[in-house]
């Protein structure tokens, strides 16, 4: 029977329209700039063509801006202050994408499109590219006239424990089940080995490794990271499959080949435990459309944190920069 209602669900989500929060929905675009989408997917598209990673970088950049005042495009503004230079923010790439993209609109359709939306456009576009799920996104928001790097302190971090995920996931309006499944966008993309390297060989400043972490693995790693070797080393966020958006990342978790210390963790806590656990069952063609299907339910609901909309903030003409500057 939970097979059989997941399957409607999935079919339900084709039929009709999605409603977001604050304002949006979508098809916002559909008068006022109708190639709007069309002109972001083509732009994304031709960036995933000379390098695939660049879909798991504009995942993580919405994502970035979603949880620091909402998904109002406050982490594209450019300056040695802004949002963007917050430490917890080393390493956010794409951006050119996503200027690209705007002045392909502002040029088709001058001051309509939001850089809010175009990220979240993106963001879909690169989990499809990659062989994820696609989704209808709510758009309608308008752009943030505030960017500030300590904004930016409170982000989700490696290094946090299940329950202060669980408080910062929360306090944006996400459940535990929002949270591992959203999580599970690090089945693409990667990570510098200075974020985990504490638990190959000083981990808890015992001296010796993370004892979570699976031995063969853990020798395989140790080959990628050598002690006080390049910190900025990338290793694979999901050892098997990189490039291809699965739940392969909840069978690492389950089997003790987790690289982030924050999302092995999502193993000992009993709620995000049975989580992982359902993601990373044996059957593997049911369990990824269980997985594709929450996994663009929760986007939505993420896009949607604290939007702004109606006569709230502005569409700027460049993502870097406010029009105040114009």
């Amino acid at each position: 029977m939970e097979n059989l209602c997941l399957v409607f669900l999935l079919i339900i989500s084709f039929v009709f329209p999605v409603l977001g929060q604050g304002g949006l929905k979508t098809g916002f675009y559909s008068s006022s700039c109708p190639n709007a989408e069309s002109i972001v997917k083509s732009t994304v598209q031709a960036e995933f063509n000379k390098d695939p990673t660049i879909a798991a970088g504009l995942l993580r950049l919405h994502f970035h801006d979603c949880f620091v005042q909402g998904c109002d495009g406050s982490v594209l503004i450019s300056g040695s202050s802004a949002e963007r230079n917050a430490v917890s923010n080393t390493g956010l790439r794409g951006f050119e994408v996503i200027d690209d993209a705007k002045s392909q609109l502002e040029a088709s359709c001058p001051g309509v499109v939001s850089c809010a939306d175009i990220l979240a456009l993106a963001a879909r576009d690169a989990v499809d590219l990659v062989g994820g799920p696609s989704w209808g996104v709510p758009t309608g928001r308008r752009d943030g006239r505030n960017s500030s790097s300590s904004e930016a302190m409170n982000l989700p971090s490696p290094f946090d424990t299940v329950e202060v995920q669980r408080s910062k996931f929360a306090a944006k309006g996400l459940d535990d089940h929002d949270l591992v499944t959203l999580v599970g966008a690090h089945t693409i993309g990667q990570t510098d080995c200075r974020f985990f390297s504490y638990r190959l060989y000083n981990f808890t400043k015992t001296g010796n490794a993370d004892p979570s972490i699976d031995q063969q693995f853990l020798t395989q790693l140790k080959t990628i990271c050598p002690k006080d070797g390049d910190g900025s080393k990338k290793v694979d966020l999901d050892k098997d499959s990189q490039l291809n958006f699965d739940v392969s990342f909840f069978k690492n978790v389950r089997n003790g080949n987790g690289i982030l210390e924050s999302d092995q963790r999502l193993l000992g806590d009993s709620s995000t435990k049975d989580v992982v656990d359902k993601y990373a069952g044996s059957i593997r063609g049911l369990l990824g459309l269980r997985f594709n299907y929450n996994f663009k339910q929760a986007m939505i609901k993420m896009s949607s944190i604290e939007v702004k909309s109606g006569t709230d903030g502005e569409i700027r003409k460049v993502c870097s920069r406010f029009n105040h500057y114009y």
